[in-house]
């Protein structure tokens, strides 16, 4: 098999089955990835990790035009569209019953930390890091890839072209908008 490298390059270029290789060989980070940020959504939807990563996937079938130079930068790429994927689910589901029955939600200054149990609260994390990536782009990147994606802030370091104690610096940043986003 090929390097996931060369098959990301080549699927940018077109190569359907290419694009289908790279999620052959990432299918089990894939699924790793989708377990985590189902389990850190709090199971606001009824998908599973393999009907997850199947959502992304039709999400990223299409990988002409797009670049990924490595493995690190197309799994970030994927944490963001699982987040998509749930947040569309979340917003769709609400349209449908208007709000009924929504628990109020009591915020602390660990809110942060904590991780979104109640549709609302996907939805308000979406909305403050959408918030956060207009302010400050590297901040919301370091989030998704730390937060959503899992990797270590050597790999985020590697992949955003900063040190580690840069990462370490934008992830104390973030936590702090974040957090004032969502007590707000």
């Amino acid at each position: 098999m090929q390097d996931i490298t060369q098959m990301l390059k080549a699927a940018s270029q077109g190569d359907r089955a290419a694009g289908d290789q790279v999620v052959a060989a990432l299918y089990d980070d894939l699924r790793r990835q989708a377990r985590r940020h189902l389990r850190q959504s709090g199971g606001v939807t009824l998908l599973d990790a393999t009907a997850l990563v199947h959502e992304v996937w039709l999400r990223l079938a299409d990988l002409q035009g797009r670049d990924y130079p490595d493995r690190r930068h197309f799994l970030a790429y994927a944490a963001c569209a699982m987040r998509s994927v749930v947040v569309d689910l979340v917003r769709a589901r609400q349209a449908e019953r208007r709000g009924g029955g929504q628990a109020l939600l009591t915020l602390n200054t660990a809110v942060a930390e904590q991780t979104p149990q109640t549709e609302d609260d996907v939805l308000k994390v979406h909305e403050a890091l959408g918030e956060l990536a207009q302010a400050e782009p590297r901040l919301a990147q370091v989030v998704e890839m730390r937060y959503f994606a899992g990797l270590p802030e050597r790999d985020i370091a590697d992949a955003l072209g900063v040190t580690e104690r840069t990462v370490q610096r934008d992830w104390q940043k973030a936590r702090l908008f974040l957090a004032t986003s969502l007590r707000g």
